[in-house]
Order: structure tokens, then C-alpha cells, then sequence
């Protein structure tokens, strides 16, 4: 009877051991990876489809080169994603056509996609141009979030906006939000001052961000929107 208990004693302090070394790995590793943040500062990538070669993608604080970029994170969406970037493209292409000083840009973030995405991504930078169209690759999926902040960090735009890529929100309304933007920008730019014509006034010259939701599609969307001024390293964010 003694050995048979000395037996399960000493089972049950191996079993303890194993749970004891067990846990510990856990806790290590969701904190070595709640704190390693080699993921979220790797450099972008941005691949030229014509050399097939890998370039720096453009960081926010530089020059912006366009009115208007338009940041598509997708993750797996090589179904969706066509429908979404025909309407875009065909909505810029008609706006570039009535306002020659009109110029954009369309960032699609391939976040580690396991299917067609980025063979469908650089069909469209092939129809339309490398200036137009541009894949940042991920390599592996980092989540929506991280995909829309890279994105947002390497764009060309002194607007910056974000579109899903089931194409639930349409790039048609985007309009009604731009017009909110320059209006409370101009406002906050010139403090009351009378002298609303000034031509050197540019969207990017005050920073604010704007966010809504798939409700703006209602009336009383434009009252419900959001906006936030104040020290921004972006010039303008619209988030739909």
C-alpha cells in the first residue's frame, strides 16, 4: 500500500511539473509576442510588375504626389475583389475625364492572402498602370488593422481613404464626405479670417480625420460623421 502511494505521489508531482512547465511556455510566448514588434515595423513591399522586382514603397512624410489615395486591405479576396476595384476604377477614371487637376492613386494590401488576390491585384496594375495602381505585399496575414495602417503609411495621397474590398461602402459617395472635409479644413485653416479666396490653401495644410460608417448611404449620415482635428502625422484621413 506505501508503495502504491509513493507511486501516485510521485505521478502526481510529474503531472504538476508538466502543467507548472506548461503554463510557463504560454505566458512567455504571448509575451514575447505581445511585445515583439518586428511584424508591425517591417518594411513594406511593393512590387513592380513589369521588373518583378521589389522597391521601397513611399512613406507618409514625404511630398505628397496625389489628391487622393485609396487604401483596399485584402485578405483572401480574389472573388470580391474585382467587382469593387471595376467600380472604383471606372468612378476615378470619369473624375480624372471632368477635372483634369483630379489625380489618384489605389493601394491594395495583399495581408498574406492564400488564394488569387494578388494575381488579380496586379491585373489591374497592369490595365492601368503602375502610377495608378499599386500592391503592397505583406507576406503574411497581419490582420485588417495592420493592413490599412501599412497602407496608410506608404501612400502618395494628401487624402487618404479606405475601402473594403467586398465593395459594401461606393466609392460614388465619396464625394459627400470630401465635401464635409474641405469645408470644416477651409473653416479651421482660416479661424473666421474673411479671405476665403486664398489660392495657396491646400486640403493637406490641416490635419483631421474623418470617420464614418456603412450608414452614410442614409440622409442622416453626413450628421452623424465624425471629425477630429488636431496634431496628425497624416494630413487627412476618410474612413468609410
Amino acid at each position: 500500500m506505501g508503495l502504491f502511494l509513493t507511486m501516485v505521489e510521485f505521478l502526481a508531482a510529474l503531472i504538476a511539473i508538466f502543467l507548472f512547465g506548461l503554463v510557463s511556455v504560454i505566458v512567455f510566448e504571448a509575451y514575447r509576442r505581445r511585445h515583439n514588434n518586428a511584424h508591425v515595423e517591417a518594411p513594406a513591399i511593393f512590387e513592380d510588375p513589369k521588373s518583378l522586382k521589389q522597391v521601397p514603397c513611399p512613406y507618409i512624410l514625404d511630398p505628397a504626389e496625389k489628391y487622393l489615395s485609396l487604401i483596399i486591405p485584402a485578405f483572401n479576396e480574389e472573388h470580391r475583389l474585382p467587382g469593387a476595384l471595376d467600380e472604383t476604377m471606372k468612378y476615378l477614371q470619369a473624375r480624372t475625364a471632368k477635372d483634369k487637376s483630379f489625380s489618384y492613386e489605389v493601394l491594395i494590401v495583399d495581408d498574406g492572402s492564400r488564394d488569387g488576390t494578388k494575381r488579380v491585384a496586379f491585373d489591374f496594375v497592369k490595365k492601368y498602370g503602375v502610377d495608378n495602381v499599386r500592391v503592397i505585399l505583406l507576406g503574411r496575414n497581419h490582420g485588417k488593422g495592420e493592413a490599412i495602417r501599412k497602407g496608410m503609411l506608404h501612400s502618395r495621397g494628401e487624402l487618404l481613404l479606405m475601402l473594403d474590398a467586398d465593395g459594401a461602402t461606393k466609392v460614388t459617395d465619396l464625394e459627400k464626405l470630401e465635401n464635409q472635409i474641405h469645408a470644416v479644413a477651409k473653416k479651421d485653416y482660416y479661424r473666421g479670417d474673411s479671405a476665403t479666396g486664398d489660392t495657396t490653401f491646400r486640403i493637406s495644410d490641416v490635419p483631421i480625420a474623418a470617420f464614418g460608417s456603412r450608414a452614410h448611404l442614409e440622409e442622416k449620415a453626413l450628421a452623424t460623421v465624425k471629425f477630429f482635428a488636431g496634431p496628425c502625422c497624416v494630413s487627412h484621413i476618410l474612413i468609410l
